[in-house]
């Protein structure tokens, strides 16, 4: 055997327990849920293939705005509004943790430090916290005379004019985490080059046009990659979801985001064929919106060696 065969066959050797972990958790679930979503399967007998009963089902869910179309709407809102206020404040707290204070790396760590709560008791947390009767948070609000709010106990949208609701208080728990976000543009922040803001100051640009014109692009690709994970995570996020709802997508099914649908419609009701197609159906949409993004990034998004 020659030094290249023998050199490829301890690279394979190496790389088995990846390779054969891919295939056995990940392309085999990947293949099997594909024929499993035009099946009937409860996980207890075998699957009775039946065509694109369950696709026809989800589109008609859709249309009414029950089940699979309350989730969709669900998460949309959770995703559409957590991940640009992430981005947001995650951008001005990174901005702000630049300021040459005392004390700036305590609070660079502080900043840090929720995200690295656990979940479940970072959930448990906030439930006290928005405790229409007892929490904190309606007792600071009613210091600026802003009425009790039911947060997790109620269904309303404040973005859509309905008072503060349970995703409304997702997004609140979104915001919690945001010190990854902060850590990344930091990171970001001092990577910009001194003589841009150097040029921008004998340009005459004050510290508005200086962040609109220097910083803000230079930040571009960062906030573009976080936009992408964001949006990923956000479709994804499960355990938060479950603790708060009681596992049942509560109050009348305002929390019923689309990962808890999923879980409940395999596991709960055995229904792995309708869970199969949905999960099947998400991976178009988010494979469409993320294709969506890169496009448009060209046209937003500056990277260093291309800027002008």
């Amino acid at each position: 055997m020659d030094a290249p065969q023998r050199s490829l066959r301890v690279g394979l050797l190496f790389c088995s327990p990846w390779l054969i972990g891919g295939a056995l958790l990940v392309l085999w679930p990947f293949a099997a849920s594909f024929y499993w979503s035009f099946c009937e399967y409860d996980l207890l007998s075998k699957p009775r293939f039946v065509g694109a009963v369950h696709y026809r089902r989800l589109v008609s869910e859709l249309a009414a705005g029950e089940g699979f179309g309350l989730a969709l709407w669900n998460t949309a809102y959770y995703a559409l509004f957590s991940v640009p206020a992430s981005i947001a404040l995650g951008v001005g707290l990174a901005l702000m943790l630049q300021w040459r204070v005392r004390g700036r790396a305590f609070l660079r760590a502080l900043v840090f430090l929720p995200s690295v709560v656990p979940i479940v008791a970072a959930s448990v947390l906030w439930m006290w916290m928005l405790d229409p009767n007892d929490g904190v948070v309606n007792y600071l609000l009613s210091w600026i005379y802003i009425p009790e709010q039911s947060w997790f106990n109620g269904r309303g949208e404040a973005l859509l004019g309905g008072g503060f609701g349970s995703k409304d208080a997702l997004v609140l728990m979104a915001l919690w985490g945001v010190g990854n976000y902060v850590i990344i543009y930091l990171a970001a922040l001092n990577d910009v080059p001194q003589h841009l803001y150097e040029a921008a100051e004998i340009d005459g640009a004050n510290r508005w046009a200086s962040f609109r014109h220097v910083t803000a692009p230079m930040l571009t690709p960062v906030i573009f990659f976080n936009l992408v994970m964001g949006l990923i995570q956000s479709v994804q996020a499960f355990t938060q979801v479950y603790v708060v709802s009681a596992g049942r997508g509560e109050p009348q099914g305002s929390t019923l985001v689309l990962s808890l649908h999923l879980f409940l419609s395999a596991f709960q009701d055995l229904d792995m064929g309708y869970a199969s197609a949905m999960a099947w159906l998400l991976f178009v949409v988010l494979l469409v919106v993320t294709i969506a993004l890169f496009r448009s990034a060209r046209h937003w998004v500056h990277y260093q060696g291309a800027l002008r």
